[in-house]
């Protein structure tokens, strides 16, 4: 079974938004999720095979609706949850 990223060969998700300027983040929030994200790996909290099947895993309502860093953050808690980390719910606020 196809997860909700897997989208080769689909049709109807519209043109791709390619107006937008060269830089890396649309908000200081995307910026910090990419350096965490970059430190928990370095880390070795988790790997980067486990972080891309955390985003995969999301239900596909809320992955269509999700912006890529959004994704990344979602996968982060997860993650961050599974290992034991944080407690569970730490992170809601």
């Amino acid at each position: 079974m196809a997860r909700i990223n897997d989208v080769g060969g689909m049709q109807g998700f519209g043109a791709i938004d390619t107006s937008g300027g060269p830089e890396a983040f649309h908000a200081d929030w995307e910026a910090r999720v990419f350096a965490l994200n970059r430190a928990l790996i370095a880390q070795g909290v988790y790997n980067l095979d486990e972080f891309r099947d955390a985003i995969e895993s999301m239900e596909p309502g809320e992955y269509l609706a999700a912006s890529y860093y959004e994704r990344w953050f979602h996968a982060m808690r997860v993650l961050l949850d599974r290992k034991g980390v944080v407690a569970a719910g730490e992170l809601d606020d």
